[in-house]
């Protein structure tokens, strides 16, 4: 049940009315409003911008926007559900419920359980979600990390709002930094038959994580490759290497409950059913997006510095993009972005005209051209929102961490994962917005205090359920269900904390709604994190007040209607908690 859809389709309705007057313009668009929790609580539980935003259409019949939003204020308190509706300021309207509004809201949980606030939309549309595509050359680090939990838990929230979504991991397996990879190897093959290797050559990957790729290579080749030159021995070697990276990086991911539906290729763009990205060119190039040309030299950058060739050129300028885009080196290969413009049309001719690309930040500046491509792809038909997370910094007590052996020259995921804990990893990394620079405490995020937000929101969890015990204890035998919760007389919660926690639970659909749409499951954590924190507040008042507490032996009634804002709450806990992929523990150890 979620009070704010509801209550834009009866603000919509009042709309609709007004235009069947004549005094709005029959096409308006009625989804451009708002219904949304006024930014001061004491002025209602709902607020829209209907009049504001309406203000300009409706000059004629209103000249003032406090005028319409007058005579949507009066439809609204003729609504049974209404207690009141005034103006406010320019023309925004506050709205006060009846209090049985919001006994439906915990009615609704209590009988919806884990479904309380899914989405459930008539025709779920697909959506691609692309997050991590790490290179194939080692263990991944705090920062993969990051976009990696960031991809995930918006997979889950995507899923949980109604979407059809696809995890994807785009396997960039073709390039230079696969040969310097399988050069890497092949070193680690003659250390493992015996050779002094010494120090680790400039531009190969020194980390130790080489070594047991070293020996399968032993096993698999014995010394039949020492003798070959690289043009015989690069290719298996390479293709090993690769394999044995994903399985690593396919562990890693795992470790933090991270599973992808489709591993895609690069190689198999060039390598698989003909030159998919020669012939994704062919095609633009029939349509007059490609061309033959030249581009004027970088801003700041000397003339004699340029390489004034005629290139391959795509015509990103057309849709969106600063400059035209090369698609072939200088020696006749492919760019990068080449093989993206290849690999996103295969997401298009997947049915996906909604994809989302999770991306580190030093990535920004590809954005535009990979959007300018996908609008060039679809003939405008596809979305691309690229998601960029920002560097993570990581702590111990305030201290940078050294650097992992392991890796070489970074610390990997897995070490902190090992350290911390799952839900330590997944929930802090996203208690941030992705965009923002990250630090990331290996003490702090395991303290059992309320300045550590995963614990605070995992232990009001643990703590709903401790009050279940209580309860039985005090009435053995009760049936406490949700279906026998639901017949309480909501009415007897009358104290100022519990109806702010029943607003917040009835907000908790609408917050998935929200941050679904605007792809910031992070909004999922802070909400969590504000409910937990209410919660707890309220446990304390009935600490020093015994009348509030949840279980009071003598008034069975009002008892059994807290524990049915207790149920509530744990399932919104449970529910918000999932999405993030972090677990919502009984109790706390």
């Amino acid at each position: 049940m979620n009070i704010f859809a509801d209550f834009q389709t009866r603000v919509a309705a009042i709309l609709g009315v007004i235009i069947k007057d004549g005094r709005l313009p029959g096409d308006l668009d009625l989804s451009r409003f708002v219904v949304e929790p006024p930014r001061d609580p004491s002025h209602g539980d709902l607020a829209t911008n209907a009049a504001m935003v309406y203000a300009k259409e409706a000059k004629a019949s209103f000249p003032n926007p406090r005028q319409l939003a007058t005579e949507i204020a009066y439809a609204l308190g003729q609504d049974p559900d209404v207690a009141q509706a005034e103006v406010a300021g320019p023309g925004f309207i506050n709205i006060r419920l009846k209090p049985e509004m919001f006994a439906r809201v915990l009615r609704a949980a209590l009988t919806q359980g884990v479904d309380f606030g899914r989405g459930t939309p008539a025709q779920p549309q697909k959506v691609n979600v692309e997050y991590v595509s790490a290179n194939p050359t080692g263990p991944m680090h705090v920062g993969h990390g990051r976009g990696a939990v960031f991809g995930d838990a918006l997979s889950g929230l995507l899923d949980f709002a109604g979407f059809e979504v696809t995890r994807e991991y785009y396997i960039n397996d073709a390039g230079a930094q696969v040969d310097v990879l399988a050069r890497s190897a092949h070193l680690r093959y003659r250390e493992a038959l015996g050779e002094d290797i010494g120090e680790i050559p400039e531009g190969l990957y020194p980390g130790d994580y080489l070594k047991p790729l070293g020996k399968a290579l032993v096993a698999k080749y014995g010394r039949t490759l020492l003798d070959k030159p690289e043009a015989e021995w690069l290719e298996s070697v390479r293709v090993a290497a690769i394999n044995a990276m994903m399985d690593m990086i396919r562990e890693d991911l795992a470790a933090l409950n991270i599973r992808h539906e489709v591993f895609f290729s690069e190689r198999s763009l060039t390598m698989g059913q003909g030159d998919q990205v020669g012939a994704v060119i062919e095609d633009l190039e029939k349509r007059g997006i490609v061309y033959v040309g030249r581009l004027p030299p970088p801003k700041g950058q000397l003339p004699e510095d340029w390489e004034d060739r005629e290139q391959t050129l795509f015509r990103s300028t057309d849709f969106g993009d600063d400059v035209d885009r090369p698609l072939k080196k200088s020696d006749g290969s492919y760019t990068y972005f080449a093989s993206d413009i290849a690999y996103h049309k295969s997401k298009v001719d997947r049915g996906f005209l909604s994809m989302i690309d999770v991306w580190g930040a030093d990535h920004g500046g590809y954005v535009k051209r990979m959007q300018a491509a996908v609008k060039a792809l679809s003939g405008g038909a596809a979305n691309l929102d690229v998601k960029l997370c920002q560097l993570v910094k990581l702590m111990r007590n305030g201290e940078p961490v050294k650097m992992s052996k392991r890796a070489g020259d970074f610390v990997t995921l897995r070490e902190v994962v090992d350290e911390v804990g799952v839900d330590a990893v997944r929930f802090m990394m996203i208690f941030r917005k992705n965009d923002a620079p990250l630090d990331f405490d290996l003490a702090k995020v395991i303290e059992q205090s309320k300045d550590n937000p995963v614990f605070y929101v995992q232990y009001a969890h643990a703590r709903t359920k401790s009050i279940f015990k209580q309860a039985l204890l005090a009435f053995p035998g009760a049936d406490l269900s949700a279906s026998v919760l639901a017949q309480a007389d909501l009415s007897l919660l009358s104290d100022e904390s519990e109806l702010a926690l029943i607003q917040l639970i009835a907000q908790y659909p609408r917050q998935v709604e929200a941050a679904a749409l605007a792809h910031e499951p992070h909004r999922i954590a802070f909400y969590l994190h504000d409910l937990a924190s209410a919660f707890h507040s309220h446990w304390n008042r009935g600490k020093d007040q015994p009348h509030l507490r949840f279980v009071n032996e003598e008034r069975r009634d009002l008892s059994v209607a807290r524990l049915a804002l207790v149920f509530s709450l744990t399932t919104v806990l449970a529910s918000g908690l999932k999405i993030l992929g972090v677990s919502a523990p009984d109790e706390m150890r």
